[in-house]
């Protein structure tokens, strides 16, 4: 009968020690062979007495499936463990997906901002670029034609030029200039003994000029408007005969 008591006693104090070891997490395997063969844990203190006072007592169950139960509960614990492994990699990659939508978001707003600047900086340009060619087409407007020129018996130089510029495109003057310069230094009556070409553009014949007023020989602004003609007619404009004359030195 002693022994029997005994053997109770010795289940009794394994299934305390296994509800422990179970409810702290740290059983060893030496420690479950220990129960497994009915030796007695260690005595030593008071809190794994009060930790299995807490626990649930497993008296009642056989000792020989007492192993069985011990690994099942070591298998709910690695369960259990991977379970919060799982969780805290899920955790991670939510965080992971949370910082990179993040960083596609700002990426996004940099890249709108990046080509709302520069839809900003091609209207800025297109609106120069209109304001430009509003600009020249009102300064063709604004030449004055010959006639608005009173004739004098006499012209300087610097009148000349005076009158070219009132009645020459501004963006063109330039170009008119040039070809002036070279043509007859800006002299309305400057004449070519061998060719016979007249005038401040050396018409040739200078007969030609009469299209654009009868006092061709006479008025610089006929000259200009009769020149100014010859080179929108025959080049596009004054720039594009200079462009010419400067290839081939006539035009």
């Amino acid at each position: 009968m002693r022994a029997v008591l005994e053997g109770n006693r010795v289940s009794r104090i394994s299934v305390r020690g296994f509800a422990v070891a179970s409810a702290t997490a740290v059983t060893t395997v030496g420690a479950v062979v220990g129960v497994a063969s009915g030796n007695s844990l260690p005595a030593n203190g008071d809190n794994l007495e009060t930790t299995a006072a807490d626990a649930t007592l497993l008296a009642d169950i056989p000792v020989g499936e007492q192993a069985q139960v011990q690994v099942a509960s070591l298998t709910q614990q690695a369960d259990a463990q991977a379970a919060a492994a799982d969780t805290a990699a899920r955790k991670s990659a939510e965080e992971a997906a949370r910082l990179q939508a993040a960083k596609d978001a700002e990426a996004k707003k940099q890249a709108a901002e990046e080509q709302a600047q520069r839809e900003a900086e091609a209207r800025k340009a297109k609106e120069a670029e209109e304001a430009r060619e509003a600009e020249e087409r009102a300064s063709r407007s604004a030449v004055r034609d010959a006639g608005s020129f009173s004739a004098q018996s006499s012209y300087t130089i610097s009148e000349v030029q005076a009158i070219a510029r009132q009645m020459v495109p501004g963006d063109q003057f330039q170009c008119f200039s040039n070809i002036v310069d070279h043509e007859s230094s800006w002299n309305y009556r400057a004449q070519n003994p061998s060719s016979g070409a007249y005038g401040l553009v050396q018409a040739l014949p200078g007969t030609k000029m009469a299209s654009a007023g009868a006092d061709w020989q006479t008025n610089p602004a006929t000259q200009i408007k009769w020149g100014l003609s010859y080179m929108n007619d025959r080049y596009g404009s004054p720039c594009g005969a200079w462009s010419f004359w400067q290839a081939n030195r006539w035009y």
